[in-house]
């Protein structure tokens, strides 16, 4: 029998892109996984479960999480994948605005993951693995509000890790680079657009269309969820394809001028 059969995960916002790869991904390791979207959806990942849950409402994650027990009694594995883009000059979003973002990709975050850790810790074990990104360690420019969201999910994914440990329960963050997905076409457009930011728009355009068609498959970010998930000894960061790898070196390692230099040179701006 496989070593992971009965044991329950819920991926959130499993309808596409990484959260489906991922769903996929675990139930082929033996896990019994329920995916969550907002919106029902038709074609639902293979060997899993679609619920509805809106990880911005608390009463709707509740009702996600007792669905899940009564089906299973058990809840093993949390994947915090539901999230939004933002990209633009940093003065282009409102305060409102970035509230929004926030409300998903942390908030979200943390409504989920309050939902669970009881459970994880009355049954004395678990995973949490929060999906970041590689612009939760560098900040890009152009992604000011999305990398302060990723940036404080490693800080609150860090912390967490040590105060649960004690229970059995680890915390990590997966950190991605660019992936082939329909995230960013997803995303928030500014909401007070500023015409001098448009040559560097178009720059940064430019630089999507080049780099996303030879990005990483959503499928190479499964793997190293499910390597989390099932590691003896889970680490509390694991970097996800080839330029997310390159790139965590370079930030290691680079002179911070030499590094400044590249990041500059790559999003086409002024060295």
């Amino acid at each position: 029998m496989n070593a992971f059969s009965g044991k329950t995960a819920i991926v959130t916002g499993a309808s596409s892109g990484i959260g489906r790869a991922s769903a996929e991904a675990l139930a082929r390791a033996g896990f019994k996984v329920f995916g969550t979207s907002r919106k029902m959806i038709k074609d639902v990942p293979k060997g899993g479960t679609m619920l509805v849950c809106d990880v911005t409402d608390g009463a709707s994650v509740d009702a996600l999480v007792s669905t899940v027990l009564s089906q299973t009694g058990r809840i093993d594995l949390l994947v915090n994948n539901a999230g939004i883009g933002m990209l633009g000059g940093a003065e282009e979003s409102s305060v409102a605005q970035v509230q929004a973002l926030f409300d998903v990709n942390l908030f979200g975050v943390m409504r989920m993951t309050n939902a669970v850790l009881p459970l994880m810790r009355r049954h004395g074990e678990g995973r949490i693995i929060n999906i970041g990104s590689i612009l939760g360690l560098v900040p890009a420019p152009y992604s000011a509000h999305y990398s302060a969201a990723k940036h404080a999910l490693e800080g609150y994914s860090e912390s967490l890790d040590h105060e649960v440990r004690t229970f059995n329960i680890r915390v990590s963050v997966i950190e991605p680079a660019y992936v082939r997905t329909v995230f960013d076409q997803n995303g928030i457009e500014p909401d007070s657009v500023l015409k001098e930011y448009d040559r560097a728009r178009a720059g940064l355009d430019a630089l999507l269309r080049d780099v996303m068609p030879k990005a990483d498959r959503p499928e190479v970010v499964a793997d190293v969820v499910v390597k989390a998930a099932t590691d003896a000894r889970p680490r509390r960061r694991y970097t996800a394809g080839k330029a997310a790898r390159q790139v965590s070196m370079l930030r290691r390692f680079a002179p911070s001028e030499i590094f400044d230099k590249n990041l500059r040179k790559q999003f086409r701006l002024p060295v």
